[in-house]
């Protein structure tokens, strides 16, 4: 049996892929490196964090004194850009069916955690799905090579599954951990990614190399200035089995205002799979925030949830501790870390964008 964690399961380790003057950041690298810096070294003195670098010796030196680094490791490998959450590996686990006939695992209650008596065979499988720039809007050719070459390094501990016949980006898909995958048809179904495929045969791709039961689509929302067409993480998040956090649009002069509305009509009608509504809770719309006459595509649904920590991105708003206290809500066990992502806007993504968590300790 196959499954994709969720999130907010335990992790080994986080993989952030770093800027350099060669990427479209090199205009704000300064900006842009304080930033990564700031998440850098809240995630290492949290939990391992992997970073991918094309200098490990200059960007060692721009963590010193702040980051933990002792619990980083660095891999030298060349990028196009630092988008981690859609050209990383994608980690599943595969179980061994005697696994689920063992006596210590509670049948009647599947998300009642296995007690870790249990004696079972399971592997950690990292798929490589194709990285294409988003639909081909991006040169890519390197960052689609990462996750190969950081096996090729010896540096992740797993095993290896070539997906790269099937364009599937990190950000575009939730899972609770127990089968439910969330997802937009904007994303998944859009020219230049699986076109070849239909709606059917995605779902049925998806249902097989992830291990997913159902997959939940959503039809409405969007961001301006987001060049992902709609990834899930931009807009609505599981949060646990039964509670999803999103963005909601209040205002009628808002140019999203009739989508954001759609989609909380969408998530009012989708149910766990008990057949209960989900809890759901409405993060503010971000301030608009603006480049050159062009709307930024600022969201506080691109949180990343760390085992004891989530980091939300902030933007210089009143609104920044509204999102805290919800997600505080969302997450009542884990401190709640507000870190400031303008830079990481003005080149159309955020905070979960930059960042991929593997769920078990696969770093050799």
């Amino acid at each position: 049996m196959r499954i994709l964690p969720a999130e907010w399961e335990p992790q080994g380790f986080i993989q952030l892929t770093w800027p350099h003057e060669d990427t479209d950041w090199n205009y704000i690298l300064e900006d842009v490196t304080a930033c990564y810096v700031r998440i850098a070294t809240e995630i290492s003195t949290r939990e391992p964090l992997l970073i991918v670098c094309k200098n490990a010796q200059q960007v060692r030196r721009q963590l010193e004194g702040k980051a933990n680094l002792d619990n980083i490791r660095f891999a030298e490998i060349d990028t196009n850009d630092t988008w981690a959450r859609d050209h990383g590996g994608i980690t599943v686990v595969d179980t061994a069916e005697s696994f689920f006939q063992s006596e210590v695992c509670n049948l009647d209650d599947p998300f009642k955690p296995v007690s870790p008596i249990c004696e079972c065979e399971s592997s950690h499988t990292v798929l490589d799905f194709c990285f294409n720039g988003w639909g081909l809007k991006f040169a890519s050719n390197k960052d689609n090579c990462i996750t190969r070459e950081l096996f090729q390094s010896g540096i992740l501990n797993a095993d290896y599954e070539n997906r790269l016949n099937f364009v599937l980006e990190g950000g575009s898909i939730e899972s609770d951990g127990a089968g439910t995958i969330l997802t937009t048809s904007e994303c998944l179904l859009s020219h230049n990614r699986n076109e070849q495929f239909t709606k059917e045969e995605i779902e049925d791709y998806l249902k097989k190399a992830l291990g997913a039961k159902r997959i939940l689509w959503l039809n409405h929302g969007y961001l301006a200035g987001d060049d992902t067409d709609s990834h899930i993480d931009t807009l609505a998040r599981l949060c646990d089995y039964d509670t999803i956090a999103y963005v909601r649009c209040d205002d009628p002069s808002d140019e999203h205002y009739n989508e954001l509305q759609a989609m909380e009509k969408e998530l009012q009608e989708l149910t766990t799979t008990e057949g209960y509504p989900y809890k759901l809770l409405a993060l503010p719309m971000a301030d608009k925030i603006e480049m050159d006459g062009e709307r930024l595509p600022a969201t506080y649904a691109n949180f990343l949830i760390m085992n004891d920590a989530v980091l939300v991105p902030t933007y210089g708003s009143a609104k920044d501790e509204e999102a805290i206290a919800v997600l505080q809500e969302a997450f009542p066990d884990r401190e709640i870390v507000g870190c400031d992502c303008v830079p990481l806007i003005r080149q159309h993504g955020s905070l979960h964008c930059i960042t991929m968590q593997y769920p078990f300790e696969l770093l050799k």
